[in-house]
C-alpha cells in the first residue's frame, strides 16, 4: 500500500513542478514578483493555473488509464464473454440515473481489483481485472461494480479535481509567498536569490508542501469510499456489497501471506491499517471498518 500512495503523492508533486517549469520556460515567473505586494492577485493566479493542471489530468484520465492499465473497451453491441459484465454495468447505471452508459474495460492482472474513472457523469469509464472476475462470485461482483458505479453517480471525479485544484493553488500561492519572503530577508543581508535561486528554491518549497495538500485530499478520498460503499450497496444491494467487500479481504490476506501485494489504479481495494503519517496519506479507509460501517447500518 505504501507503494501506491508513494505513487499518487509523487504524481501530484510532478503535476505541480511541471505546471511551475512551464510556467519558467514561458518567462511568466519573472513576472509574479510583481505581485508581492498584491497577494489577491497573485493567489488567483495560483488558482487558475492550479485548477488548470488538476483539470486537464481529469480530462486525459479515461485515455491514461486505458494507456497505463492496457484496459480493452468491451464493444457492447458484441460483449461476447463479457456479456454478464456489459449487462450488469448498464443496469447499475440505470439504477443509478446516470445520463450515459459508462464504457465498460476489462483488463489483464491477477490483482483483485476494479476503477472507475472519466471527466463527466457521461463519459465514465468502469473497468475491472481478469483476477477479480476469476476470483469472484457472480453477487460479490455486482457489489463491486455497484460501488464503482456509485463513484460515477456521485461525480466523485468531479469533486476530487476541484479538490486537487484548490489544492494546487494554495501550495504554489504559499511556496512563492515564502520565497518572495526569504528572498526579501536574503537582500536584506546582500544574499538575494536572484531569479534563478527564487525559481529553485520555489520548485524545493512546492515538493515539500505538495505531500502536506495531499493529507487533505487523502481524508476526503476517504470519506468518498463510505458514500461509495453506500451507494454500492443501494444500487446493488447491501449483502452483495458487504460480500464484495469480505472477498477483497481474504484476497488481500492471502496476497499478503504470499508478501506480493501489487500496486495499482485501485478505488475499491486497500486494506490493512496504516498508522503514523503513512495512515493521514491513505486514500482507503480498512476493509473491515468499511464493512462494519455496512453492516451497523443494516442493523
Amino acid at each position: 500500500m505504501s507503494k501506491r500512495i508513494l505513487l499518487l503523492v509523487a504524481t501530484n508533486i510532478l503535476v505541480v513542478l511541471t505546471i511551475s517549469l512551464i510556467l519558467n520556460l514561458l518567462g511568466v515567473s519573472r513576472f509574479l514578483s510583481g505581485y508581492g505586494a498584491n497577494h489577491t492577485g497573485l493567489f488567483l493566479f495560483c488558482l487558475a493555473w492550479g485548477f488548470g493542471g488538476a483539470f486537464f489530468s481529469l480530462a486525459i484520465s479515461r485515455i491514461v488509464a486505458k494507456m497505463s492499465m492496457g484496459v480493452t473497451v468491451i464493444d457492447p453491441r458484441q460483449p461476447g464473454r463479457f456479456s454478464g459484465l456489459v449487462e450488469t454495468v448498464h443496469a447499475l447505471a440505470q439504477k443509478a440515473g446516470l445520463p450515459a452508459m459508462p464504457e465498460v474495460g476489462v483488463y489483464e492482472s491477477r490483482e483483485v481489483n476494479a476503477f472507475a474513472t472519466g471527466p463527466t457523469r457521461s463519459r465514465a469509464l468502469v473497468a475491472v481485472s481478469t483476477g477479480l472476475l476469476q476470483q469472484m462470485n457472480r453477487e460479490e461482483l455486482e457489489g463491486v461494480l455497484g460501488h464503482e458505479i456509485a463513484h460515477v453517480a456521485n461525480g466523485d471525479m468531479v469533486t476530487m479535481t476541484l479538490l486537487q485544484g484548490v489544492i494546487n493553488a494554495f501550495v504554489m500561492f504559499l511556496a512563492r509567498i515564502i520565497a518572495m519572503a526569504l528572498s526579501a530577508r536574503g537582500r536584506d543581508n546582500d544574499e538575494g536569490f536572484g531569479l534563478g535561486g527564487n525559481w529553485m528554491v520555489v520548485m524545493m518549497l512546492e515538493a515539500v508542501l505538495s505531500p502536506l495538500g495531499f493529507i487533505v485530499v487523502a481524508w476526503f478520498s476517504r470519506y468518498r469510499e463510505f458514500r461509495a460503499d453506500a451507494g454500492g450497496a443501494s444500487f446493488a444491494g447491501r449483502e452483495k456489497m458487504v460480500g464484495a467487500l469480505q472477498s477483497l479481504e481474504r484476497a488481500f490476506g492471502r496476497k499478503a501471506d504470499e508478501n506480493s501485494r501489487v500496486s495499482s489504479l485501485a478505488t475499491l481495494k486497500i486494506s490493512g491499517r496504516p498508522s503514523g503519517f503513512m495512515a493521514l496519506l491513505s486514500t482507503h479507509p480498512p476493509l473491515e471498518e468499511r464493512i462494519a460501517r455496512l453492516q451497523q447500518a443494516r442493523s
